[in-house]
């Protein structure tokens, strides 16, 4: 079975907003508990930092953030 990339990239990213949480107001980190190549592939779109780091969490950048907010709302919020 073949799968659309972009699609799980979506739904991953909006997985992890449900998992984040806030260092202060500028800094925003999720649990990285999600499909490697799928982690990889939003950290070179510039969503997510690098998570081949030890830490056992991603930070997300501030266009990330803010994406997986709208993906989040976009996939799991009742109309």
């Amino acid at each position: 079975m073949t799968y659309d990339n972009e699609k799980i990239d979506e739904v991953v990213l909006a997985l992890l907003y449900l998992t984040s949480f806030s260092e202060d107001q500028n800094i925003h980190r999720s649990w990285k508990g999600h499909d490697w190549k799928a982690l990889n592939r939003l950290h070179e779109k510039g969503f997510i930092g690098d998570p081949k780091r030890k830490t056992k969490s991603i930070m997300f950048s501030d266009e990330g953030f803010q994406k997986s907010r709208e993906l989040f709302e976009k996939h799991f919020s009742i109309k």
